[in-house]
């Protein structure tokens, strides 16, 4: 089940918001629990018992750390078998056939697992492993309700593509969340927001997408209007996702973090991983980065800590040689940035450094969306003018039909929409209605409704 689909917002959503409404205070957390298990089983039933087993693995650690007391050797004990079964979890149906090809192609004879992918694996497992780390470090207390724990990791809003919530950041809220209306109002602008760049915006970018994707040696500039268009979808797909699990959160009385604040507006590459996907960048920043020794140690292992950040974040998005590579190029990029542009970087204009950071971003993109190299390749070919000439009819065809569509995912990459708006709050009751509106009609009409994150 995604937000995005008429099931979930006429069926599941109404009964969850009647329930959570008419159950008892105590008997909330309870009630947020159940729905988020039906939630997730809906698509997933078999591994619902795989997240409550990770659920109640880390509920134990967390309260055997707050026994370790101030015996800190103990307690890192607690941490370290949370890393290793979090991470054994994950390894184990995420990457096992990744490595089990790598072995195959190395001769030795062995065959895939050809294991489904439990969904929002990815998401849960780091924020339950978040969890015994932010207790050994202090920075939230153990939670001594396995029910209270349990709607923390399950909360559907964001179980299966985040934000990734730090415990720390919803302890207080589990007990004492917003039920203010002005709370849920502004829950339901921002969930019919975030609907709307995902149904009206990412799914149309991603039928030009398809389209051209599968176009054998395109023109230049209709591969880079390809490109293009795969970054507005993969903006506003998981963007748009995000928005809604926000505004889902609002609506139960939470607070999440931001994931993303206009990350195509960047003159840096950095400046674009502080925008995009926040939330993990802040986890393997936390967690990763700075035990490592961040830029402590001199410039080496910095260097280091950096490439091992970006393998580790490139694997996180998927089992597959292109994400590695995706991964090491941001992180080549970073460390560049880090140490040889920035002599260079106060002389160059605003529009030249946009420009900079649009280009890199974009190529990275390549990387992302084809798990076949050969194939990535090749489109990166067509984009610097492999076929031999610019456009051709074809070309043409998806400006003409779709250049309006461009310019106003262009203009929705940027904050003025947002600040147009925040001028015209008399506004939002027609536009979340009308927004919704539009958007079943699109839903009711159409069966192209993918959501990129959900395979991660």
């Amino acid at each position: 089940m995604v937000f995005s689909s008429c099931l979930f917002l006429f069926a599941y959503l109404p009964v969850v918001l009647a329930v959570l409404k008419l159950a008892p205070s105590g008997a909330r957390n309870f009630c947020l629990l159940a729905v988020s298990l039906v939630f997730y089983g809906w698509s997933e039933p078999a591994y619902v018992p795989l997240m409550l087993l990770s659920t109640v693995v880390d509920y134990i650690n967390g309260r055997q750390i707050e026994r370790c007391g101030e015996n800190r050797r103990r307690a890192r004990r607690y941490v370290l078998f949370s890393v290793i079964f979090n991470l054994s979890l994950l390894g184990f149906f995420k990457y096992a056939d990744f490595f089990l090809s790598i072995l195959a192609a190395l001769g030795i004879p062995v065959r895939p697992l050809n294991l489904r992918l439990p969904v929002g694996i990815s998401f849960y497992t780091f924020q339950t492993m978040s969890y015994p780390i932010d207790v050994y470090r202090r920075q939230a207390p153990a939670q001594h309700s396995l029910i209270r724990f349990g709607a923390f990791v399950t909360l559907f809003p964001q179980l299966i593509a985040g934000p990734i919530v730090r415990y720390r950041d919803l302890s207080d809220q589990l007990e004492h969340p917003d039920l203010s209306q002005e709370q849920f109002a502004a829950g339901i602008v921002r969930f019919c927001v975030g609907l709307a760049k995902k149904v009206l915006l990412a799914n149309q970018a991603g039928q030009i997408w398809e389209t051209i994707r599968t176009l054998a040696n395109p023109p230049v500039l209709t591969a880079w209007l390809g490109l293009i268009s795969f970054a507005f979808q993969i903006y506003f797909d998981f963007s748009g996702y995000s928005d809604m699990a926000i505004g889902l959160g609002k609506m139960l009385g939470f607070d999440f973090p931001e994931n993303f604040r206009y990350p195509y507006i960047s003159r840096s590459i950095t400046e674009f991983w502080r925008r995009w996907h926040i939330s993990l960048s802040s986890w393997f920043r936390d967690v990763v980065y700075i035990p490592l020794g961040g830029s402590r140690q001199g410039k080496k292992k910095q260097i280091r800590n950096l490439l091992i950040v970006w393998l580790l974040t490139g694997l996180w998005h998927g089992a597959s040689w292109n994400y590695v590579l995706w991964g090491l190029y941001f992180g080549v990029v970073l460390v560049a940035e880090k140490f040889l542009l920035p002599p260079l970087w106060s002389r160059w204009p605003r529009w030249l450094q946009h420009g900079y950071a649009l280009l890199l971003i974009l190529i990275g993109w390549v990387w992302f969306a084809f798990e076949d190299l050969g194939a990535g390749w090749a489109f990166l070919r067509a984009m610097l003018g492999g076929s031999g000439y610019l456009l051709d009819a074809g070309t043409l065809f998806f400006l003409r039909n779709n250049g309006i569509l461009l310019v106003i995912m262009a203009v929705g990459s940027t904050p003025l929409p947002h600040r147009l708006f925040q001028r015209r709050t008399a506004w939002f009751p027609m536009l979340c209605a009308g927004s919704l509106i539009l958007c079943t009609a699109f839903l009711v009409n159409t069966t192209y409704n993918p959501f990129l994150y959900f395979r991660f």
